[in-house]
């Protein structure tokens, strides 16, 4: 049979290529290496996930305390000048002083164990925790993990505050939280850590904050008594709602808890104001 003259042409480059392909390994050169470019979806992905060091936040500046040098006075000033009604509270009530001679894990410690509790009957069993522990330079960390939820049950703790208690430790043993980082963390930073220990929620760390931290813009929306203070300042026909506290409150900013301070006073001191008409600001 007569090959054409097409079919003789592949015929010659399939032997060809055949050819050099057997051949390859014995050439004096090494082939050079062609590098691969990167795919348009690799180069995608990449910049998804590099993120400029310039579009990262800063952290957020961590807020004076309130017993900082000349810092209550600013309060004072700005509440005056930002809300009159507020003033007339100021100018009634003592100059408000916050001060506490306890650790920040030792005051979280108190707040687990006073929850539902009187005064009273807190007190008491704090003491009988610290003396278990031995004594109050000796509360911390690892003194809580070292005593059982039937130790603890022992002076007057319940079974889930022995829970709350060792889920706080442990927190602390692992790094999570420490005294140092918790007076260097933002409020909202603070928050968030605080809200994830068993036992410990929103109005539990607006005490901490306030009362042990110093920290002068909390707003413990869902206080009874600050709501209630609110409630009386402004003549309220009824009982403001968390969300309606925030808009209440906004002129305060950033001296909130100091705000809140003289709402505590003002409800305890029945009578030492005389009621404003009812109002419609909500």
């Amino acid at each position: 049979m007569k090959r054409t003259r097409s079919q003789t042409k592949e015929s010659i480059s399939v032997s060809k290529s055949e050819s050099l392909t057997a051949s390859s390994s014995k050439l004096p050169f090494r082939a050079k290496k062609i590098p691969r470019l990167p795919s348009s979806s690799n180069n995608n992905k990449n910049k998804e996930t590099l993120i400029p060091e310039d579009s990262i936040p800063p952290p957020l500046p961590t807020p004076k305390p309130l017993t900082s040098t000349g810092e209550m006075e600013l309060a004072l000033h700005h509440l005056r000048a930002a809300d009159v009604t507020l003033a007339a509270c100021i100018d009634a009530f003592p100059t408000p002083h916050f001060h506490t001679h306890r650790s920040p894990f030792f005051s979280l410690v108190k707040s687990i164990i006073s929850q539902q509790l009187s005064n009273k009957a807190s007190q008491s069993i704090e003491d009988r925790f610290v003396a278990l522990c031995g004594g109050p330079h000796s509360v911390g960390p690892d003194s809580v993990l070292a005593l059982s939820a039937q130790q603890l049950r022992g002076v007057g703790i319940s079974g889930p505050k022995a829970t709350y208690l060792h889920d706080l430790a442990s927190k602390y043993r692992d790094g999570l939280l420490s005294d140092s980082s918790i007076l260097e963390m933002d409020d909202e930073t603070l928050y968030k850590k605080l809200t994830m220990v068993k036992g410990i929620g929103p109005w539990s760390v607006h005490m901490f904050m306030i009362f042990t931290l110093h920290r002068p813009d909390v707003l413990p929306v869902g206080d009874l008594v600050v709501r209630r203070g609110v409630e009386r300042l402004y003549g309220l026909k009824s009982l403001p709602q968390p969300s309606q506290m925030e808009k209440l409150c906004e002129q305060w900013k950033p001296y909130r808890s100091v705000g809140s301070w003289y709402m505590y006073r003002l409800v305890e001191a029945k009578g030492i104001l005389p009621l404003p008409p009812p109002t419609s600001l909500l």
